[in-house]
């Protein structure tokens, strides 16, 4: 095996292990997750994630009922509509409720 990134000098097993106790150990991203759920583990149980993305970020003036419907049974709704408020997310249906629902709901809130 060669070692691109140093000329032409060949890497050899006993070579790598010693490499490898040289690097530091990557971190995530956003800090360390104790608990089993990743950061935006609810994504991953989200109907949506099963479902045609585009019903979920219609054209101007396009319905937005298809992706409203999914959202009506999805079981991470709550986070969802959490996570598109906290990231101000402005496009898009999330947690149910379209653009202009989510910025009526935060004047509301303010």
């Amino acid at each position: 095996m060669w070692n691109l990134l140093d000329g032409d000098r060949g890497v050899f097993p006993s070579e790598v292990d010693r490499e490898s106790e040289r690097v530091a150990p990557v971190l995530p991203l956003f800090g360390e997750v104790t608990d089993d759920e990743t950061l935006l583990g609810w994504q991953e149980r989200a109907l949506c994630a099963q479902t045609d993305p585009e019903a979920f970020f219609p054209e101007k003036g396009g319905s937005t009922r298809e992706a409203k419907k999914v959202c009506t049974s999805c079981e991470v709704r709550a986070e969802c509509l959490d996570y598109a408020l906290a990231n101000d997310e402005r496009f898009g249906i999330w947690g149910g409720l379209s653009e202009r629902e989510r910025r009526k709901l935060k004047r509301r809130a303010v």
